[in-house]
């Protein structure tokens, strides 16, 4: 892979020049020196495509100097938008529907948003591909007005037609989230469709979904095979998102209760498990520690809990309302191996720590996923 002209600049990718092996070597001798204390550390599944693997990004608009349109990321800890011709991380698809949507925004005058003078219509894009060769195009703007939107609508299908649907989404707030609270479908049905192990799921402008979809099939399938799951079992997929965790594993299990305390989320989960025929799957708007507490009041067996929290890791109350609740195995998937250190220390008075799993999710990036299955040793909370 040549190194990427505004790398120093951007920050998105920290290992740029450096080959992959070197970076999975890198990526290990990381994940042993904070995890070895507990066990030893497998060596790590690298990623079979190290390049153009993301499918999703955002691209933020501004001008030049000139006063010419530019587009890129924004740099590290700012507002200063480095400007890109490509990402050699994302899909290619993406990287030729942003010269395509330049191309047309220049032509059609569309005015860029000023963050100081809040005046102005276009924001940010943010663009997610599929396996299925479907994209979607979502235009964020800073007021209620998608300028020249029926001709943006017009010439973004003509020139790609692998666009499904295209949103108008309204963030009037500055702050650095890119997406508002308020979304209009101009085009196609407000989602994309992906399929991860036969199952589809279906993908909208807000939805979390994995953006290396080849390898999270890596990692849940190793995810799953940890946990050594039975057809008798009841597992709680933790943190469940749009369910794909639980989906997976819901061909190996008797029941799966997913626990997510984002409506949003929750309602793909549902809507996830509806199209693909899942009828052993429940999913629950919850806290997951409340919602495991009043499942160990009531003395309800769960066999197995899958948990993928987010960066900051778990809780103090979700972690103590899983203990009570003694499930025989936890597989917990992390996406960062500092806050997983600490929930260790404290998992493992109740838990042995059998297996620690590095799994290469973001090539040419500082980020790494680690996979840890515990079993249950029978010390009460």
């Amino acid at each position: 892979m040549k190194k990427c002209p505004v790398s120093e600049y951007c920050g998105g990718c920290q290992y740029q020049g450096i080959t992959y092996q070197k970076q999975l070597e890198m990526k290990q001798n990381y994940a042993d020196r904070l995890l070895s204390g507990f066990h030893a550390v497998e060596k790590i599944i690298p990623c079979k495509e190290s390049e153009h693997y993301r499918n999703k990004i955002q691209i933020s608009f501004g001008y030049d100097e000139q006063r010419r349109i530019i587009c890129g990321y924004y740099a590290p800890n700012s507002h200063f938008i480095v400007p890109i011709q490509e990402c050699m991380i994302a899909d290619e698809k993406i990287n030729q529907l942003i010269k395509s949507l330049k191309r047309i925004i220049i032509k059609n005058h569309i005015s860029i948003y000023d963050e100081r003078s809040r005046k102005g219509c276009l924001r940010h894009i943010l663009i997610r591909t599929s396996n299925l060769n479907e994209s979607m195009v979502v235009f964020v703007t800073g007021s209620r007005t998608l300028q020249k939107q029926d001709i943006l609508v017009r010439e973004t299908l003509r020139y790609n037609p692998e666009v499904k649907t295209i949103v108008h989404n309204i963030n009037e707030v500055p702050v650095s989230k890119v997406l508002g609270k308020k979304e209009y479908v101009l085009y196609g049905k407000g989602y994309i469709t992906d399929v991860l192990n036969g199952l589809s799921f279906r993908i909208s402008a807000a939805s979390f979904y994995q953006v290396n979809t080849y390898q999270t099939e890596v990692l849940y399938a190793k995810a799953i095979e940890l946990a050594g799951l039975t057809d008798k079992d009841t597992l709680i997929d933790a943190y469940c998102g749009t369910g794909t965790i639980g989906l997976f594993a819901s061909s190996s299990v008797k029941k799966v209760m997913g626990v997510e305390v984002n409506a949003s989320a929750l309602k793909d989960a549902r809507t996830n498990c509806r199209i693909n025929g899942i009828n052993n799957a429940e999913f629950i708007l919850d806290d997951a520690g409340k919602y495991m507490e009043s499942l160990a009041e009531n003395k309800v067996h769960i066999d197995a809990v899958i948990m993928d929290p987010p960066r900051s890791g778990s809780d103090t109350r979700f972690m103590s309302s899983m203990v009570k609740l003694s499930p025989e195995r936890i597989v917990y998937v992390s996406c960062n191996p500092e806050t997983l250190k600490r929930d260790l220390q404290y998992l493992k008075r109740y838990y042995r720590i059998e297996k620690i799993q590095p799994v290469d999710m973001f090539p040419y990036t500082k980020h790494i996923e680690t996979i840890v299955c515990l079993k249950n040793r029978g010390v009460r909370a």
